[in-house]
């Protein structure tokens, strides 16, 4: 179906300075909307013994201890598709696994509101996302505080501003002064009005996925067949490690799943707490938990888009305090990578870090997290930008810092050119022997493109750096996150759109919402 087939009811084009995709703006020149290919090999740490192993182990989890599913529905399904069952336990064959996992597309889209916007899960495409969920904020000048739909916002028009991320996650930081039963409504209406990227539902309950799902077709300016017709948005739902999958996560998926719309599995097995020790069995318990999901989805609607994530790493074992960026956890995520290879699934990680502020230990922890999700060709990177804590606090700061990291690993998985004319051997001919190639017409054609341009770093020699006031990295960034909420502009809306939202949020506020324990 092409753009013109798809034609909507109501225009839903993106763009402005918000959108900035052509990467022209008055806070920095970054680079233009692009959807990064991985060429390069993966890292592959197994062997194809090892990679059986781990499946072999995987398989026996779910095949000799179960996995817990606490939600009756899941639990029909799979009981009516052979499993064994014992109250919530269910054992699963690794028969009907592996002839599940046939349907799984290998590979899909997702289409928000501007087409223009879309972006593809799965082969060696590679996507980045905003920090989601934590429920504090923090900048260099306010410090740490509670989440509020204003910082709310503005991360959300960072992710917007930024090239460089490709969709729009969960809540950047939880608005805590919005009543939990009414939040959704108001953060995704700011999300579909701030953003024309893909958006994702938080799998709690039934209200709040099917408001979700609404709201992104209104947004659309979809009928509902339309909407039904392809992958216009997704969750991610985590299993309770060790071993377990609760009711609210799995309700959420099951009803993405029946319209057609994508769930990303995402085991949280945290090595030496919620997981063996080794990462062998902590990898290896991650499969089974994400599988058997999986299982449970393509049941519900055989070859509905699924992917499985990763989240393994290990904790400090003096405090149990989670660990990221470590080498345990690279080596996990480049496991995971092989094993999602095997399966034929789409994978998703994470850039996550430990540290507390955005110092040196935040930039490589971050840059060893991304780096593993590069090297495991990763298709999808959650909390891509602006992670802090272990995910206790989204940084304005560290969410500049980290679109710089990911602009460069952009740039890094640029082709390689090896035309006559990239091998210069007529300009090596021209300089000659003790030379220099700064004038020669072969630089002087492709300096301004040559080599990437960071927005961020200082490459001044250290008597510029110091004369011009000596201003650390994060100084450079809380500047930059400033400028951009400054000039920010949203993407633009259909007014009928607009209303059309506001109306179903004001509606659906009068009926009280979603429940909550509160």
């Amino acid at each position: 179906m092409d753009k013109a087939e798809e034609a909507p009811r109501r225009s839903r084009r993106g763009g402005g300075r918000a959108g900035n995709m052509r990467g022209k703006g008055s806070a920095i020149e970054q680079m233009p909307w692009s959807l990064p290919v991985n060429s390069d090999k993966p890292t592959e740490p197994l062997s194809e013994d090892g990679v059986q192993a781990v499946h072999n182990g995987a398989m026996r989890i779910l095949e000799e201890l179960g996995i817990e599913f606490l939600n009756p529905e899941a639990v029909d399904i799979l009981r009516r598709a052979g499993c064994i069952v014992n109250g919530e336990n269910v054992r699963i064959g690794r028969d009907l696994v592996m002839e599940q996992l046939k349907g799984v597309p290998s590979s899909f889209t997702l289409t928000p509101r501007n087409l223009d916007r879309r972006i593809e899960i799965g082969g060696r495409n590679m996507v980045f996302g905003n920090v989601s969920s934590p429920p504090n904020c923090s900048d260099l000048d306010r410090g740490r505080r509670t989440g509020t739909r204003e910082s709310y916002r503005d991360l959300i028009k960072l992710t917007q501003y930024f090239n460089c991320i490709h969709f729009a996650g969960g809540y950047p930081v939880e608005p805590m002064d919005i009543h939990p039963s009414v939040r959704h409504l108001d953060c995704l209406y700011d999300k579909l009005i701030l953003t024309d990227k893909v958006v994702h539902a938080y799998s709690l309950g039934r209200e709040r996925v099917e408001d979700v799902m609404e709201m992104v077709r209104i947004a659309g300016g979809l009928t509902h067949d339309e909407f039904d017709a392809m992958p216009r948005m997704y969750t991610n739902i985590n299993s309770t490690s060790p071993l377990k999958h609760d009711f609210p996560m799995l309700d959420g998926a099951m009803r993405l799943a029946k319209r057609g719309q994508p769930t990303v599995v995402t085991p949280f097995t945290l090595a030496g707490a919620m997981a063996p020790v080794t990462m062998a069995g902590a990898v290896a318990q991650s499969m089974a938990e994400g599988l058997a999901a999986i299982v449970l989805l393509q049941l519900i609607n055989p070859g509905c888009p699924t992917a499985i994530g990763t989240f393994t790493s290990n904790v400090d074992m003096k405090t149990g305090a989670p660990a990221f960026g470590t080498p345990d956890y690279m080596r996990a995520t480049q496991m995971s990578g092989q094993m999602a290879r095997f399966y034929g699934l789409p994978l998703r990680a994470s850039n996550a870090c430990a540290a507390n502020y955005p110092d040196a230990q935040a930039a490589w922890e971050s840059a060893f997290s991304l780096w593993a999700a590069v090297s495991s060709q990763v298709n999808m990177v959650y909390h891509a930008a602006g992670w802090l804590e272990g995910g206790l606090c989204a940084s304005y700061e560290k969410f500049v810092m980290d679109c710089e990291t990911l602009q460069q690993m952009i740039a890094y998985m640029k082709p390689v050119s090896v035309t006559e004319a990239d091998i210069a051997f007529d300009a090596i001919k021209e300089v000659g022997p003790g030379g220099h190639f700064f004038g020669c017409t072969h630089t002087q054609e492709r300096y301004e493109t040559a080599f990437y341009s960071p927005f961020l770093s200082d490459w001044s020699n250290f008597e510029n750096w110091e004369n011009n006031g000596a201003v650390q990295t994060p100084e450079r960034a809380n500047k930059i996150w400033k400028q951009i909420l400054a000039e920010f502009e949203a993407p633009p809306t259909d007014p009928a759109i607009d209303e059309e939202l506001q109306a179903f949020v004001a509606k659906r506020k009068e009926e009280g919402g979603a429940p909550t324990d509160f």
